[in-house]
C-alpha cells in the first residue's frame, strides 16, 4: 500500500489519502527545525529541506509555515542530490500554539500532529499547581491529550500527597509517576506510546524530560544536566526535535519554557476548568460577574469550601490573559465597562 513505510512515523489513512492527491511530491515528516532549515524523513532517507519560495509567498501567519511533526509534500524523497523543497503541509490534527516569549503579541507553533502530551512536573520545588493548570489549557487547546507525569518520585517522602494536589485540578486526566533511578513507572509510560503514536513532552527546565527520552530510548540520546545548587533547572534541550522509538512511537522533546504564554485558548480553558465554569449556570443573574452580586454560585462554592479561591483566582488571570492576546482594544474597552458597572453596583448598594 502507498505510504506503507510512513506508518511508523505516524501517517494515518486521511493523511495518507489527502497526500496521494500531490502525484508529482513526495510525502515526508518534520524531525526537527533550525531557523528556515527542516530535518525531514521520508521512506527512503532523511536530509534537509527549505519552503519552496511559492509556498512563503502565500503563507500569511507564522503558524501556517512547517513545524516539527508536521506531514509534508517534497520534491524528493532523497538528499543525495541537494535539499528538498516543501511545496505543501498536510491538514493537522493537533496543534500547540503558545504566545511567542517577550512583550510581541505573536504566536509561536511548537509541535503538530500529537496525540499524547506528558507534561512533566517533578515532584522537588518544580511542584507547581498554577503552572499545571496553564500547561491543561494549553494542551487541551492543542488537541492532543494531557498526561501528567510526576518525575523523580525516588526524592520524595510522601508522593500521594504529590498526586492528591495535582489530581486537584486535573480535572480526570491521567496520571504517572516515574523514577530514571528506579525504573518506576516505565510500562505506565509505554502505555501511551505504541507504533504510529505520537507523544510530546512539555515541562521546565531540570524535570527530566531529557532523561525520560534517554530512558525510552535505551541510549544517550540527549545531554543531560544535573539541576542547580537552588533547585531550579538548566536548560539542556535547546531545539524542538522527534524521535523515533525503538520499540515503535515517536516522542517530541521541547526545550524548557520559562514563558508560556497563551494564544487563543477558549476551548482549552472550556476542558480545564469545567469545574469551576459549572458554577455560571447557578448564580442567580445570568450575567453574573462573580464579583457582588446577591446569590452568585462561585462565591457560594468559594464559602463552602467546594471551590478554591486560588483555583478560582487561577482562572481569572489565565482568562484575562488569553482574551487579551486574543483582542487587545476589545479586552481592555470589556474590563474597563466591567469595572463601571460594579463601581455602579456598589454606589447603588450603599445608598439603600
Amino acid at each position: 500500500m502507498l505510504y506503507d513505510e510512513m506508518r511508523k512515523y505516524g501517517l494515518s489513512d486521511a493523511l495518507a489519502r489527502e497526500a496521494s492527491q500531490y502525484e508529482d511530491l513526495y510525502l515526508g515528516r518534520v524531525l526537527s527545525q533550525s531557523k528556515d532549515i527542516y530535518r525531514v524523513v521520508t521512506a527512503s532517507d532523511e536530509f534537509l529541506a527549505v519552503v519552496s519560495g511559492k509556498y512563503r509567498h502565500q503563507t500569511r501567519n507564522l503558524s501556517d509555515y512547517p513545524a516539527v511533526g508536521d506531514f509534508v509534500m517534497l520534491d524528493r524523497d532523497t538528499g543525495k542530490n541537494g535539499n528538498g523543497i516543501i511545496h505543501q503541509v498536510l491538514s493537522r490534527k493537533s496543534a500547540f500554539i503558545r504566545k511567542a516569549a517577550g512583550k510581541s503579541c505573536e504566536e509561536q507553533l511548537v509541535a503538530t500532529n500529537i496525540d499524547t502530551t506528558f507534561i512533566c512536573m517533578s515532584v522537588n520545588s518544580d511542584f507547581n499547581l498554577r503552572r499545571l493548570e496553564r500547561y491543561l489549557v494549553l494542551v487541551w487547546e492543542s488537541g492532543s491529550t494531557p498526561v501528567v507525569v510526576l518525575t523523580k518520585v525516588d526524592l520524595c517522602d510522601d508522593i500521594y500527597s504529590k498526586f492528591r494536589a495535582a489530581d486537584s485540578v486535573g480535572n480526570g486526566v491521567d496520571f504517572i509517576g516515574i523514577s530514571a533511578v528506579t525504573n518506576e513507572g516505565y510500562e505506565d509510560v509505554m502505555s501511551y506510546i505504541g507504533h504510529g503514536k505520537t507523544v510530546a513532552l512539555l515541562g521546565s527546565s531540570g524535570v527530566g524530560k531529557s532523561t525520560l527520552i534517554n530512558w525510552l530510548t535505551g541510549k544517550e540520546t540527549l545531554e543531560t544536566r544535573e539541576i542547580r545548587k537552588d533547585d531550579r533547572g538548566r536548560h539542556t534541550t535547546t531545539r524542538r526535535e522527534l524521535i523515533l522509538l525503538p520499540k515503535g512511537g515517536m516522542i517530541v522533546d521541547t526545550p524548557g519554557m520559562r514563558e508560556l504564554g497563551l494564544w487563543d485558548a477558549e476551548s482549552g480553558l472550556d476542558k480545564a476548568f469545567n469545574d469551576v465554569e459549572a458554577y455560571f449556570e447557578l448564580c442567580r443573574f445570568r450575567d453574573c460577574t462573580h464579583t457582588s452580586e446577591p446569590d452568585c454560585a462561585i462565591y457560594s462554592a468559594i464559602k463552602d469550601g467546594a471551590l478554591s479561591e486560588k483555583r478560582w483566582q487561577s482562572y481569572l488571570k489565565l482568562k484575562a490573559e488569553d482574551d487579551y492576546s486574543e483582542n487587545q482594544e476589545d479586552y481592555i474597552k470589556r474590563k474597563n465597562e466591567k469595572f463601571k458597572n460594579i463601581s455602579k453596583m456598589n454606589k447603588t448598594k450603599s445608598y439603600k
